[in-house]
């Protein structure tokens, strides 16, 4: 990214104290002044090593309240809310922790094994879908975690359905066919995917989980503590960690836990000098921001001050649909970083962006098999000018996407595009595009060249755009693509006006690499030793991915963290 003022420098220079406040990026640094402050460790560049971004547990002494329980649930995000709905049902006396001003949004689909909506289908093969987890994170996975989730999820969705069957709500199992595979490969893509609609399959009328949730554990005379911002864990020298401070706006609370702590905090994609560090290539190839405002890796950096490791290698879940007017580069904006609050030009998803279609770089050239993860496109992308891709269709689009059969979530825009089909079997394609050819973020023109000029190809590199599709014709004609190796049925021509393109990037979710747990989701030291009263789990937690998100294992992240929750509130009962 061009930029007067750089990245790195705007975090070295103004990561003080009250300047990372204004970033977003003092989640640990209370408001009261002089208190808890860690100026010596925030006041180097926050790219340079561990502790710039990590800082120091802070000090604090001035405790306005001092509350008790068994369990303390620190988030109330997907994780959180199921361990205490569960906890509800369990009799534990538990307390749910919530720095925000409600619950967390509710991932929908989640993964479990061998239920009875997918009873008349194939069962799942656990030696290939181990294989499969492993293959994804290079062996950089807890193996005795993965198969507690998949001993345990069968339950954890039999608790999940219980509640969502009562309040109306209809269990849809996915399809999982795909046909002759993705990117030349051939996916594991197991039946396991699970979500509610309504009766007609759609989400109207339905309340969402994290919702359902809470008013059943405010049935049981539970409620959240919204605003109340993890400080610090409190744990006894060397040994068990007992509770956690919170800041709030009565001053601080400490939170005894006889029993456990499990954090279920999220990951840190709100946290940009933590991206920074521990993910450069998500700073480099991601266009929109599609995270939870609140995930700064509190959770994480508090875990780490009470001695938690965290997992070697990064790990984020990025979406190939990052939409963005013409020529805007992947990055943080310089404009946000000189403001003092680094954000991602756009926000949001554009669900097309997933679909196969030819995509180039900004020099018109293709640099890619289109027919790949979400992430793959915005790593690949990281490495090329601008860090932004162009994906270019035509006229055929909605009989193309039929064809593509995508799956997971990006099926929304195979299904999505039925409801504009015409009864001639056309399709009404400036009305599905209609808010993004509006606010000029996807261009449309009635030839190539035209098409060219509106995308901000010119000289050379109109000229490259303009044969890079030409070639793309041929290899369409000719049913095999001799260049990337891209499955036949993926292809698509550029003949029929009119001819769509739209400059792409990722779309950041969530960051999925944190604390170091075992199968029990006990957080581990740096020794690989148990820290004593102290959970984690969700994207808070590790031991799973590495690298990226295995997203043809659709749901399975949302489905480990309900299960992770639920296996520690059932240790907790046990004790």
């Amino acid at each position: 990214m061009a930029a007067e003022v750089s990245r790195r420098n705007f975090l070295a220079g103004v990561a003080g104290v009250g300047a990372l406040a204004a970033a977003g990026l003092a989640g640990c640094a209370p408001s009261t002044a002089g208190e808890g402050k860690t100026a010596d460790a925030e006041d180097k560049g926050a790219t340079d090593g561990v502790a710039d971004w990590l800082g120091e547990a802070p000090e604090i002494t001035d405790i306005a309240e001092t509350k008790e329980c068994d369990l303390l649930i620190v988030g109330a995000g997907n994780g959180g809310m199921a361990a205490a709905a569960y906890a509800a049902d369990q009799g534990i006396d538990f307390m749910v922790c919530e720095g925000g001003t409600q619950v967390g949004a509710t991932r929908h689909w989640f993964a479990a094994l061998d239920t009875p909506p997918f009873a008349d289908r194939e069962p799942v093969d656990r030696q290939r879908l181990m294989g499969e987890i492993i293959r994804y994170s290079s062996g950089n996975c807890d193996q005795r975690l993965i198969k507690m989730w998949m001993d345990e999820s069968g339950e954890m969705f039999a608790f999940v359905d219980g509640i969502m069957s009562a309040s109306g709500a209809v269990v849809i199992a996915d399809e999982n066919d795909m046909p002759g595979g993705m990117g030349g490969t051939s996916f594991y893509t197991p039946p396991f995917e699970h979500h509610y609609g309504n009766k007609d399959g759609g989400r109207d009328g339905i309340e969402e989980r994290n919702v359902l949730f809470e008013k059943h554990i405010n049935e049981a005379g539970y409620e959240v503590s919204y605003g109340h911002l993890l400080a610090k864990l409190v744990r006894e020298e060397g040994g068990r960690v007992t509770g956690a401070i919170f800041e709030t706006d009565n001053g601080y609370v400490q939170v005894n836990a006889k029993k456990g702590v499990m954090l279920a905090t999220g990951g840190y994609a709100a946290n940009p000098a933590m991206v920074e560090a521990l993910s450069p290539v998500t700073a480099k190839s991601v266009t929109a921001l599609g995270y939870n405002q609140n995930n700064k890796g509190m959770g994480i950096k508090a875990a780490m001050w009470a001695g938690a490791a965290k997992d070697l290698t990064s790990a984020t879940m990025i979406f190939d649909r990052g939409l963005v007017a013409p020529g805007t580069p992947a990055g943080y904006t310089p404009e946000s970083i000189e403001a003092g609050d680094p954000q991602f030009p756009g926000n949001g998803q554009f669900n097309p962006g997933t679909q196969p279609f030819l995509k180039v770089n900004m020099a018109g050239e293709r640099f890619a098999n289109e027919s790949a993860d979400y992430d793959y496109l915005p790593h690949a992308a990281a490495q090329q000018p601008n860090g932004t891709y162009i994906s270019v269709w035509d006229g055929n689009f909605g009989e193309d996407v039929q064809r593509f059969h995508t799956l997971g979530c990006s099926a929304g825009t195979r299904m999505g595009v039925l409801a504009f089909k015409k009864d001639d079997g056309s399709y009404d394609l400036d009305a599905y595009f209609e808010k993004e050819l509006a606010d000029g973020r996807l261009q449309k023109a009635d030839t190539l060249d035209e098409l060219a000029d509106k995308l901000g190809f010119d000289a050379d590199a109109k000229k490259t755009f303009l044969a890079t599709c030409e070639r793309y014709n041929e290899l369409f004609d000719a049913q095999e693509d001799t260049d990337f190796f891209k499955e036949a049925y993926r292809l698509s021509e550029l003949r029929t006006p009119p001819f769509f393109g739209a400059t792409l990037g990722g779309t950041l979710l969530t960051t999925i690499d944190g604390i170091r747990i075992n199968h029990d989701c006990q957080a581990l030291d740096t020794q690989g030793h148990v820290i004593e009263g102290l959970f984690a789990a969700g994207d808070c937690s590790g031991s799973v991915f590495s690298g990226n998100y295995p997203d043809q294992l659709h749901g399975f992240a949302c489905g480990r963290t309900m299960t992770e929750a639920l296996h520690v509130v059932k240790l907790v009962s046990a004790m």
